[in-house]
């Protein structure tokens, strides 16, 4: 059996990636206990940032980016409209549907959420030597290219 080098190559990566895998859940896992407490559910962030990020989507949109059922999505738009976080309004072509788009107390609830992550990993990045701020400042930039599908591209 002839073994290419990209194979080879993921072979002898694979014990990174299990490693980097399980420092990301836990990093994220960490993230989500910084979040205040009786805030909103991972899942509603995570919906509330999307359509930050669209503007606006069905619901049927929204289910499909967050990779949910509609049902699920329905259940988690609900609890953001009854707290006044998202708006339903006409679909602006097709009278029988609506749009959703997160309200100024919904985006304002993403940028709370994310300044309470980022205070707490800021605390923990300043308690590290500089010299290891700058890997992880290189880090970032790989795994954001890996993120975006471009880890063999140079970034401007």
């Amino acid at each position: 059996m002839v073994i290419k080098h990209g194979e080879r190559s993921a072979t002898t990566a694979a014990p990174l990636a299990g490693a980097l895998r399980d420092a990301i859940m836990r990093l994220n896992r960490r993230l989500r206990q910084a979040r205040p407490v009786g805030d909103l559910t991972m899942s509603q962030i995570s919906a509330l940032t999307t359509l930050g990020l669209a503007g606006v989507l069905s619901p049927r949109e929204l289910a499909e980016q967050e990779r949910v059922q509609p049902p699920t999505m329905t259940r988690i738009v609900a609890k953001l409209e009854d707290r006044g976080l998202v708006q339903r309004t006409p679909h602006p072509t097709d009278g029988r549907q609506v749009v959703l788009s997160a309200t100024e107390a919904g985006r304002a609830a993403v940028v709370e959420h994310r300044r309470a992550g980022d205070a707490w990993l800021a605390q923990a990045l300043g308690d590290l030597p500089e010299h290891d701020r700058e890997t992880l400042r290189r880090a970032a930039d790989l795994l954001d290219k890996i993120a975006r599908g471009t880890p063999g591209q140079q970034r401007n």
